[in-house]
């Protein structure tokens, strides 16, 4: 009995073992092309294209995933928000992003956006899981932003939804779709560029599900609910969002986005010159 085992064992790990050469063998025989600039290439997006190494050398808000200038960053606590975050807090608590929304990965969130392309969610997801991984991150449940009807029959899918379902796939937490309902359909925040202006478009555009609303009292609360999106410009739509589930009794917000505008007039400030104006660098 025991060399049957013994047995059985040693050819399914043979078995295990051929099936990894053939998967490699025809990983090199049939190479695909890099979605950026259609070079020869074993993943989605090429070594060259693929800029998200360069992120260990960048500090960004811990709060709102803003960049910290370089240089100004030295001798700010890991902790440490960026003047934005500490004269008007936002209603999430935490941020994470791949990259800056720049060239070359901006073509790439377009192109999920704009060109039916939804399988390039998982090279994001693939991303912000090892954020998440890295930081230790202890998530409750996964949401992403929602899109109105009108838009979603539009593009026929919520590319939010297509990166948080392989993300939560991965961080092994639930994902859910249906907690949060947007209300109307919204201006782009793209083309509004007064941050004021952004908030009130989205002022009251997104509430619970009714047929989830008992979840507020009960499934909801003490909760970490991590929100996810593809850009993030002012953080305007998170930060309502945000508004929504911590009134339903969500305790944190953590945002996890694909990419990130850079916020063109963010203040920098350290802890000890805020609240002297005259020290904040627009």
């Amino acid at each position: 009995m025991m060399l049957n085992l013994t047995v059985k064992s040693a050819l399914a790990s043979a078995r295990r073992a051929q099936g990894a050469l053939w998967s490699g063998l025809w990983r090199i025989a049939l190479p695909n092309h890099c979605t950026l600039c259609g070079n020869l290439s074993q993943q989605r997006v090429c070594g060259a294209c693929d800029t998200t190494p360069n992120e260990n050398s960048v500090r960004r808000c811990p709060c709102c995933a803003a960049a910290f200038e370089p240089g100004l960053e030295q001798g700010l606590e890991s902790a440490q928000r960026c003047g934005a975050c500490l004269a008007s807090p936002p209603a999430f608590d935490a941020s994470w992003v791949v990259a800056d929304y720049a060239a070359p990965l901006d073509a790439l969130a377009q192109a999920l956006k704009f060109s039916a392309q939804p399988g390039l969610a998982r090279w994001f997801a693939d991303k912000l899981a090892a954020h998440a991984h890295l930081a230790r991150l202890e998530i409750d449940c996964i949401i992403p932003v929602p899109l109105s009807p009108e838009r979603l029959a539009a593009r026929g899918y919520n590319q939010s939804w297509e990166i948080a379902r392989p993300l939560a796939r991965q961080l092994r937490v639930p994902a859910a779709s249906g907690y949060l309902q947007r209300l109307r359909d919204t201006a782009p925040q793209t083309e509004i560029n007064d941050a004021r202006q952004r908030r009130h478009n989205v002022r009251g555009a997104f509430a619970l599900n009714a047929r989830s609303a008992h979840h507020s009292a009960q499934g909801l609360s003490g909760l970490h609910i991590a929100v996810v999106d593809d850009v993030m410009t002012s953080g305007a739509t998170l930060a309502e969002i945000a508004g929504v589930l911590k009134r339903a009794g969500v305790a944190r917000v953590t945002n996890l986005v694909a990419l990130r505008t850079p916020p063109p007039q963010t203040r920098y400030v350290t802890a000890s010159q805020h609240g002297h104006p005259h020290s904040l660098k627009h």
